[in-house]
């Protein structure tokens, strides 16, 4: 039957065609909502927050979800989130509908948060998986590269449009998994155990103490707050940056807006290289290896900083965008390397819990710290924001570097966070 298709190229599917749909609808979204709703900084960082107000509030719930049910239940729902999600943002274009719009499509992410990573290291196993995560990274960048020419050209009849039509694609997306997605290698709580919430406290108290237990666990937990908080105050704002601070150059576009094809083309150049550099990485790097990740990186974290530093004090165009294309390649090495540095600590059954803990660890810097940076974007500069998200992310240099030195993060892992029988509960 056709759930019985493996579960790789199904893996790869949902990469590729997720990274399709999003870029649809975001590589225009922050322009949609500076020049068709007319968000200020402020309130463009208040979009953020609400979207990772969300995250916060459902990410380990749903992590959970995940590992008492169904991590495939688990994305599949979080597919049709982002779908109804985007295409409510894009139909009505105020600065309320656009706030409840983040929170819905942002407990999307959260059902797929965690759930996709753990599903495939279950099916697959545990060995090998980091370089099947920087596989997927790679072809969720196809998918990226493919869709910026679909959002020009629907950007370029209607801002809305994009937004529309990749939320349209999720749904399908969803569709299709509900047929083809399988689920072998996770075995779900007894269901006298999983209908109550001592189950999910259970669960939860684990995930808590496997982290507890582990010093490279409470590390990038810490960087993960760190990340985030430095993120947000780039992510909202480097759009307004170049829109308010820059000349765009005149391409020959043809019937499109030429703001519009060259935020196309920033997207599509970024991306190339960022598949480039990740292939380069996947063969490179023994992803099972502590050390290895962890310098990767240290290395690639360091980049960002002064990529950050670089695009505030940037005085043309040209090294602005070379910038953001620096930023676009380090930034998406973090996930795929930090996802494999995770999953050598962890157990199957508590390991959708502990990476959704690690995205609402992210949430909670964006959430508390954007607002702050947000403020300074508005009342400073927004080259000001720059500089002081740079200023954020750095200490996590210093945690990378002390894991290096940290023997205890090479010992083998507790009795308790022990995979059993290949991860089945």
């Amino acid at each position: 039957m056709l759930r019985q298709l493996p579960a790789y190229p199904i893996y790869l599917l949902i990469q590729g065609v997720f990274g399709f749909a999003f870029v649809t609808f975001a590589t225009l979204s922050t322009l949609y909502r500076i020049e068709t709703v007319g968000l200020n900084p402020f309130q463009l960082v208040l979009v953020g927050t609400a979207l990772e107000l969300a995250a916060f509030s459902f990410e380990v719930p749903t992590g959970i979800l995940a590992d008492l049910y169904s991590r495939r239940l688990s994305v599949i729902i979080g597919m049709f989130l982002f779908g109804i999600g985007f295409m409510f943002e894009g139909l009505l274009p105020y600065f309320i509908t656009v706030l409840i719009a983040q929170v819905i499509w942002g407990a999307g992410w959260t059902f797929i948060s965690g759930a996709r990573e753990a599903w495939i290291a279950d099916e697959l196993g545990e060995a090998g998986i980091g370089k099947v995560y920087l596989r997927g990274s790679q072809i969720n960048q196809l998918g990226l590269i493919l869709g910026v020419p679909l959002a020009v050209v629907l950007g370029s009849v209607s801002l809305a449009l994009p937004m529309v039509v990749g939320g349209a694609i999720f749904v399908a997306l969803g569709l299709v998994l509900v047929v083809v997605m399988p689920e072998h290698g996770f075995t779900p709580a007894p269901r006298t155990e999983r209908t109550t919430f001592g189950s999910m406290g259970d669960t939860f108290r684990e995930g808590v103490s496997t982290i507890r237990g582990r010093p490279v666990l409470i590390t990038i937990t810490i960087i993960a707050v760190l990340w985030g908080a430095a993120s947000e105050g780039y992510d909202r704002l480097f759009a307004k940056h170049l829109v308010d601070n820059f000349s765009f150059p005149a391409l020959p576009a043809g019937p499109f807006d030429d703001i519009v094809v060259w935020f196309g083309l920033i997207q599509i150049v970024g991306m190339a290289i960022s598949i480039g550099v990740a292939e380069v990485l996947r063969r490179k790097i023994d992803t099972d290896s502590h050390e290895a990740v962890a310098r990767a990186l240290l290395v690639s974290t360091a980049l960002v900083v002064v990529s950050l530093v670089g695009f505030a004090l940037a005085g043309s165009f040209g090294v602005a965008i070379g910038f953001v294309w620096s930023l676009a390649v380090f930034r998406e090495l973090n996930y795929p390397l930090t996802s494999a540095w995770l999953n050598q600590n962890l157990s199957s059954r508590v390991r959708a819990t502990v990476i959704s803990m690690r995205s609402q660890s992210d949430a909670f810097g964006q959430m508390f710290v954007g607002p702050i940076l947000g403020l300074i974007a508005t009342v400073v500069s927004l080259r000001a924001n720059f500089i002081v998200a740079a200023a954020i992310i750095m200490p996590a240099l210093y945690l990378y570097w002390r894991s290096l030195q940290d023997k205890r993060v090479l010992a083998a892992p507790p009795e308790s966070a022990a995979p059993d029988d290949e991860g089945g509960p």
